[in-house]
């Protein structure tokens, strides 16, 4: 089976994460789209339908059924799609969500799926994503053992530890969702946890660290402070105190000591936020909104981000003030400086050598796109 995963119109919906990933490449819960995909269709073949200067990184396959990349799968949903018949779409809830050939038959979806419309609902809706993942990597299979120092409280099968994982010293609360730790991840004494809480493979939580609602790190990042419902996409870095608060943070980003986000208006309004759809702020049905940072981006020690703030794509933010809340990708400073391309990319793979990493060279031209867009 060939599908590609199809943003389908919402790409700006979810920018900056999507300004460097096709929508069903994003992260939420514990995998993304294309990794549900390979998980629930073994041999499945997976490309993408995205922006142009994307392909690249990320090809779209020929002869292939569209996916919508903003549809979170399932088993059930990937039946459907094996079976779709030629030249015929599935709608769920009057949105065209998987299309063979033309389209022009119409078959509806009955059963139920986790959408995706706006960025800031991938907070929202972790916790959902992040149950189902957990039951889809762990079923049938066995944790782990759990050291006796921890403080296990209402696990039930609900906490899972991959092989080489470290949980020492801890409070582990599984009560509200499920804690899973992945392949040579670590949890640091002291922490103390309340689930649900994905940790991929090689991330780390620091000393006393302190998290509760559902909250994901993607694969070696190493987090510390206190965070609650929060995304960390994989490489990322926030290893110091601070709150981080209902926000999403991209690739290859470090928070430096002492970083907060505000995730709630002073007057507890619903909040304004910028829209890379309409190129403006707009009003949002949304109380609590913290920080949205692009791939590669960074800030100083002791930054404050406002309620809603959105950070581009390798912008470095520092100062004494509040950073503005649209900050434009390849900016220095309070985002009005712009950064230098080729000191960017030495910023860059300053950071990714650190893991044996470096840029490729379709990495580069993706950011060379974004970085002459500025």
């Amino acid at each position: 089976m060939r599908i590609n995963l199809d943003d389908l119109g919402k790409w700006e919906e979810f920018a900056p994460l999507t300004l460097t990933r096709p929508v069903g490449n994003l992260r939420m819960g514990g995998l993304t789209n294309d990794e549900r995909c390979k998980l629930l269709v073994p041999g499945i073949e997976v490309g993408y339908r995205t922006k142009s200067y994307l392909s690249g990184l990320f090809p779209e396959l020929n002869d292939a059924i569209s996916l919508a990349g903003w549809v979170i799968p399932t088993a059930e949903l990937m039946n459907a799609v094996l079976e779709l018949r030629p030249d015929t779409r599935i709608v769920y809830e009057g949105q065209t969500i998987a299309i063979r050939g033309n389209g022009d038959r119409t078959e509806a979806f009955e059963g139920e799926l986790l959408v995706l419309n706006k960025r800031w609902e991938l907070y929202q809706k972790n916790a959902q994503a992040l149950q189902a993942d957990f039951d889809l990597i762990t079923n049938g299979r066995q944790s782990q053992e759990i050291s006796a120092t921890n403080t296990i409280i209402d696990s039930g099968n609900a906490l899972f530890l991959e092989e080489g994982a470290s949980v020492e010293g801890c409070i582990l609360n599984a009560t509200n969702g499920p804690i899973y730790v992945g392949k040579d991840a670590e949890i640091m004494e002291g922490s103390i946890v309340r689930g649900g809480l994905f940790m991929a493979e090689g991330s780390v939580l620091k000393l006393g660290t302190k998290i509760y609602g559902p909250t994901t790190l993607g694969p070696h990042c190493k987090v510390g402070g206190e965070l609650n419902n929060c995304i960390f996409y994989g490489y990322s870095n926030k290893g110091h105190d601070g709150f981080l608060g209902n926000t999403l943070v991209g690739e290859w980003c470090n928070l430096g000591a002492d970083t907060n986000t505000s995730n709630l208006k002073n007057n507890y309004g619903k909040v304004k936020t910028y829209s890379y759809t309409t190129g403006q702020f707009e009003q949002t049905d949304v109380q609590f909104m913290g920080l949205v940072m692009g791939d590669h981006s960074k800030c100083g020690i002791n930054t404050m981000f406002n309620t809603a703030t959105v950070v581009g794509v390798s912008a470095n933010v520092f100062g004494a003030e509040f950073p503005p809340k649209k900050i434009r990708s390849f900016t220095w400073g309070m985002g009005e400086e712009q950064f230098d391309f080729a000191k960017a990319l030495e910023s860059m793979n300053n950071m990714m050598i650190r893991r044996n990493r470096q840029l490729s060279d379709q990495e580069i031209n993706v950011l060379k796109y974004l970085s002459d867009r500025e």
